[in-house]
């Protein structure tokens, strides 16, 4: 499972779900070997891994939870081991309870708080000692926090802890050329997304864009690719990939 010398290697956590299956499958057709994280499900993890390796890429699977430090370092032991370093760090794992803050269960609050904000922050912890020069750490915030939608207020709370350690995480890592960002999509068609709402919600949620559409799991890859790759500019950034919403 060894990589050649120069290709860049990236860590997509959450990468069974929705977006972090199509950013695992973006970065692989980009060229980089890609360690597909999963928390509990290895079965779709493995459905990436043969996807990108049917393509020609390089992928495989480890499990962690994000949240825990041992967990996360041995993560990233593990694509070092199999790849020779980090380049890339995506950190799509997320977890979403909604309520109306008067009616949401703390219990939810507290889960959504530690995958959400402390995950974020264990997984961005090894990322800065760990990734390479010329290395990217791009986080998952949400548009949410702008549009304030109803009955997100737990999550969106969680999401703004995100853009905050972004934000100042670029600064921390002066010198290193590494750059920290965050994507913030808007609605967009996952399973995550799409649980528990009608269709009378969704075709509602869909025409806030001026595009009047959802979003798709590649477009929110595309971005992704772009701060990955390309986007040395760009850091200490929340990029708001939604289609114009806000």
């Amino acid at each position: 499972m060894s990589s050649t010398e120069n290709t860049r290697v990236a860590i997509v956590t959450g990468g069974s779900g929705g977006i972090g299956r199509a950013v695992a499958r973006r970065l692989a057709a980009d060229g980089m070997s890609v360690l597909v994280h999963y928390a509990g499900n290895p079965a779709r993890a493995e459905e990436v891994v043969e996807a990108i390796t049917a393509a020609g890429g390089t992928a495989s699977a480890a499990q962690a939870d994000v949240a825990d430090e041992t967990q996360v370092a041995a993560l990233f032991d593990t694509a070092e081991q199999r790849y020779g370093g980090v380049d890339v760090v995506v950190h799509t794992a997320g977890v979403m309870l909604l309520a109306p803050l008067a009616e949401l269960d703390l219990d939810d609050f507290d889960r959504m708080h530690r995958t959400n904000v402390r995950g974020t922050f264990v997984v961005g912890q090894q990322a800065a000692r760990r990734l390479r020069r010329g290395g990217a750490l791009i986080n998952f915030s949400s548009s949410v926090v702008k549009i304030g939608l109803v009955g997100y207020t737990g999550y969106a709370a969680t999401k703004g802890a995100v853009d905050a350690i972004t934000l100042i995480l670029a600064r921390e890592l002066r010198g290193r050329d590494i750059t920290v960002n965050a994507v913030a999509p808007g609605p967009t068609a996952t399973p995550l997304f799409l649980d528990g709402k009608d269709e009378a919600t969704v075709d509602q949620l869909a025409k806030m864009a001026p595009l009047e559409r959802l979003g798709v799991p590649e477009d929110v890859a595309e971005t992704v690719a772009f701060l990955a790759g390309p986007a040395r500019w760009v850091n200490g950034q929340v990029l708001h990939t939604n289609g114009g919403v806000i």
